[in-house]
């Protein structure tokens, strides 16, 4: 088996556990097996590969990428590829497009042309109060870009959003990438009523600061939505 054939046997298996993990009333261990085969395959993939796991061409791809509908991240060469997570999402999406049975030109077009609807009515100068819209100091921009952030994601929250949050957070402790602390807290955060975890998501205090700054909930939105928090918010 080849190098790229391997790596798509453990992204369909990755797939696969996601798609166990949302029916077993249990679903613990089958993120911890999930983490296992993350951590093989890694954090992203080329965007070849990624072309390939999707069903498109590595041309149509590209265009996505830089129209700013699909998120790449940076290797230690400098080469582009597509973070796991979100290639998850479009995989899953395009294989609802093409079980539906309708065809299409593009079985991605449905996924991102409701991504940028989504983006284009998200008014993100309304995610922060006037004070700290109007703030043009660089050194809390990180922190109000993730604020407007949860916010965005506050307005929408569902439990099947709490309930992926909650499995992220459980292959991060898996994997060792959050103190353990963090961890403990936004698990007993994510297991209170929806209210309750909207009001941390957007709480202006530095506990929930730090929450923020260790949150599960990266990904929760589509990248045309972050570009556009993160281009308002200077």
């Amino acid at each position: 088996m080849s190098r790229a054939d391997r790596k798509q046997q453990l992204f369909e298996d990755i797939v696969r556990l996601r798609r166990a993990e949302r029916t077993c009333s249990a679903p613990r261990d089958i993120v911890t097996v999930r983490s296992h085969l993350e951590q093989e395959l890694g954090d992203s993939v080329s965007r070849s590969l990624a072309a390939r796991l999707l069903g498109v061409s590595h041309t149509g791809l590209q265009r996505w990428i830089d129209a700013g509908d699909v998120p790449v991240v940076l290797t230690r060469s400098g080469r582009q590829e597509v973070p796991i997570s979100a290639l998850v999402d479009l995989y899953e999406s395009t294989e609802t497009v093409r079980s539906s049975g309708r065809r299409r030109l593009h079985v991605m077009e449905p996924t991102l042309v409701a991504a940028r609807t989504r983006a284009s009515t998200l008014d993100a100068s309304k995610l922060l109060s006037p004070t700290d819209m109007a703030s043009a100091d660089p050194h809390d921009r990180a922190e109000r870009r993730s604020r407007a952030y949860h916010a965005a994601v506050a307005r929408t929250l569902r439990r099947d959003t709490v309930r992926d949050a909650l499995h992220q957070l459980w292959r991060w402790n898996e994997e060792g990438k959050i103190d353990p602390r963090y961890a403990e807290e936004w698990e007993t955060v994510l297991g209170r009523p929806i209210p309750e975890i909207k009001q941390v998501l957007t709480e202006d205090s530095q506990w929930a600061r730090d929450l923020r700054q260790n949150s599960p909930f990266a990904g929760a939105l589509s990248e045309p939505e972050r570009r556009k928090i993160f281009d308002t918010i200077r």
